[in-house]
């Protein structure tokens, strides 16, 4: 029941702060004069009758309460409006480019914290070792390539050659799971590496560095003189209390992350909501711009609930009520 009733306050604590970013987005857009919002959203070579056919169409010419509490009663029923560059609803160009960001974030993730969390385990437990020298190498390599340099150089040195040996289950662009599990990896393998080089160089980073300051705390210590085994002081006790900073930082980069994965979008030609939201911006499409802004408030909030839980489950300390 305490579950629950935690799940029921985070999810209603979520609905407010989505509503108001969506407030603020709407004011930002639309509080303004009626033919600068109208130009804007039928686009600035549009002719007058288009201008006026939008006026009419969204109630632009109506007080701004009245279209506001247009936009929420739309927003319940999940319409995010219209794009006039499209001629397509913004919920449907949505729904089509979510899958690849959805696909390239967890499938990221996934091999980012196998990486990065394995890594630095190592590490700290075998401080100044070779391993750990070789592993701080890598990190400070990794922290310091831009994305689309190791996207580049992975299909300079990996498809290319795989390609032209025909190897043709590598592949670049987007195919989803629909149309095959080999064919779905063979297009997502080299974007999951590409995203999880860098995170994984911070998580190992971030682990490394929290698990030793763990490992040197009083209570490591007394688990230590009582005989428990080192790899029971480093799992049992040490690594959970290390891992919750860990998993923090988790939560607000997931959420980032869901909002649009651009660069590496762009370099392995997936689509996804982060390519639509650049074109959006560079239109002044603001359609699809609120409704960007919305579906990024609600990955943030769905990621930070699931934060929230996995901290109460590795630290006993924290109580859910």
């Amino acid at each position: 029941m305490a579950l629950f009733g935690y799940l029921v306050r985070r999810i209603l604590t979520g609905i407010v702060v989505v509503w108001l970013v969506s407030t603020l987005a709407f004011f930002l857009f639309f509080a303004r004069p009626v033919m600068t919002v109208a130009r804007e959203l039928a686009g600035h070579a549009a002719t007058p009758q288009v201008i006026n056919e939008v006026i009419n169409n969204l109630g632009l010419n109506q007080p701004i309460m009245t279209q506001y509490w247009q936009f929420l009663d739309h927003l319940i029923h999940g319409n995010l409006g219209y794009s006039y560059f499209t001629q397509e609803p913004v919920d449907t160009m949505l729904r089509q480019d979510l899958p690849p960001t959805v696909s390239l974030v967890i499938g990221g993730t996934i091999l980012w914290l196998i990486v990065g969390f394995t890594v630095g385990i190592i590490s700290a437990t075998r401080a100044r070792s070779l391993f750990d020298r070789v592993a701080n190498v890598l990190v400070l390599i990794g922290l310091s390539m831009p994305v689309f340099v190791i996207g580049e150089l992975l299909i300079w040195l990996v498809f290319q050659p795989l390609y032209s040996h025909g190897f043709t289950w590598i592949n670049t662009g987007y195919s989803g799971i629909t149309s095959g599990v080999g064919s779905f990896f063979g297009h997502m393998l080299l974007p999951w590496v590409t995203l999880a080089a860098v995170q994984a160089a911070i998580y190992t980073r971030l682990s490394r560095g929290q698990l030793l300051e763990t490992l040197g705390e009083d209570y490591i210590r007394t688990a230590r003189a009582k005989g428990l085994s080192e790899r029971r002081v480093v799992f049992r006790h040490a690594l959970r209390a290390a891992l919750t900073p860990v998993v923090s930082q988790l939560g607000v980069d997931v959420g980032q992350l869901l909002g649009g994965v651009v660069v590496v979008e762009v370099v392995f030609g997936l689509g996804g909501i982060g390519q639509v939201s650049v074109q959006a911006v560079y239109q002044d499409n603001l359609p699809v711009i609120i409704g960007f802004v919305i579906i990024a408030a609600v990955f943030v909030v769905i990621a930070n609930i699931v934060v929230d839980l996995l901290y109460a489950a590795l630290d006993p300390r924290v109580r859910i009520t």
